[in-house]
């Protein structure tokens, strides 16, 4: 039994319309960037790639997979509890990701269609997977008897603005933790179909293929960027020390994020027969070990301190939790969050400092 934080009942914006969760640096976030810059990225040195993944993309093998059958046609009522909330939350939290997806993909398609037709193209389809995901989770909730309104997330999310090299590392990342978190419930569920509660589940399996797809552009843009012949107008994104150091910190925040998620929601995991902490480090190493065919290194995740000091965040992140739950006055509750603050940035600055593990030295190997 890992701890969690108990989940709270969903409250509604009206009947049947839930308030979407609370923004915060671990909840899915919208993004936006310099269209114009993405317009101009430099795609002839991988090309050949980029077009064959276009043409999966258009292929469109899951067009008839997402389909709500007779399954689904039934009360979900006998879902209660805390069973209940934490499945909901999954669900939001998945969709709001998805959603999130679809805006930054749907825009980068209008934005580059005139001057990046094969990226507009790509991303067209992209958006079109992430809209189907964003709706059959939406509808799932419904089956909850809540939603969200998704016009509202539109208009009503705060937007961060990351230039387009920042876009490429979180979404490739977002995309392989993505399919590594789902592929890995749905081989689960196929070994323990009685904790199958709910027919969703069965959709993981060409669900996690879609992340999969949309990870591997996100791979052929990098490796398009590392081999750029157009300097100046594109950084290069592989081999130049500042790059390196940035993707670290992106695998190191995609992973203590991950980590705070799952021990967070803990009792989600224990519903469905899976255990937090080991769940948590496959999706973690196995991720990690995919990042290596697009990254330079990756993190060291055998170091015998890495995983404690990922749930020594974890550990804080829920003493946070606590005291913001508490009935103290705010600037008592503010003191006291100080030094579990600091804790989270002092792990996280130690996590760092561990000397990655060079994949250019390694690239015949690793797989």
């Amino acid at each position: 039994m890992v701890d969690s934080v108990a989940t709270p009942e969903p409250q509604l914006l009206k009947p049947g319309i839930k308030v979407p969760v609370a923004e915060t640096l671990l909840t899915p976030r919208f993004y936006t960037t310099d269209f114009d810059a993405v317009a101009k990225l430099d795609i002839s040195a991988n090309e050949t790639e980029i077009r064959a993944i276009v043409e999966e993309l258009r292929a469109d093998y899951n067009r008839h997979h997402f389909v709500r059958d007779d399954e689904f046609k039934q009360s979900w009522d006998h879902i209660t509890g805390e069973k209940r909330r934490a499945f909901i939350d999954f669900l939001e939290r998945s969709c709001t990701s998805e959603f999130s997806g679809f805006l930054l993909f749907k825009e980068l398609s209008r934005r580059l269609k005139k001057n990046n037709p094969l990226l507009s193209e790509a991303f067209e389809y992209m958006a079109r997977d992430e809209a189907r995901h964003a709706g059959f989770l939406n509808k799932s909730m419904a089956d909850l008897k809540v939603s969200l309104d998704l016009n509202f997330l539109t208009k009503n999310r705060t937007y961060t603005f990351f230039p387009p090299e920042w876009v490429i590392y979180t979404v490739y990342l977002s995309e392989k933790i993505g399919y590594w978190r789902y592929i890995l419930i749905n081989q689960h569920m196929q070994e323990h179909p009685e904790y199958q509660f709910y027919p969703l589940f069965r959709k993981f399996e060409s669900w996690c293929q879609d992340e999969n797809r949309h990870g591997d552009f996100f791979k052929a843009l990098l490796q398009c960027l590392s081999t750029s012949r157009s300097a100046s107008t594109q950084p290069k994104l592989w081999k130049n020390w500042q790059a390196k150091l940035w993707m670290r910190f992106f695998l190191l925040t995609v992973f203590v994020t991950h980590t705070i998620t799952v021990f967070e929601r803990a009792s989600f995991y224990e519903a469905i027969g899976i255990h937090p902490r080991k769940y948590n480090n496959r999706v973690i190493q196995e991720t990690n070990n995919t990042s290596a065919r697009a990254f330079p290194l990756i993190l060291n995740t055998n170091h015998p301190e890495f995983f404690w000091r990922l749930e020594q965040c974890s550990e804080n992140n829920l003493k946070l939790a606590g005291i913001q739950k508490s009935n103290l006055p705010r600037f008592v509750k503010f003191l006291q969050k100080i030094p579990p603050i600091l804790a989270i940035i002092w792990h996280m600055l130690q996590l760092y400092l561990i000397k990655p593990i060079d994949t250019e030295a390694t690239r015949g190997t690793v797989l």
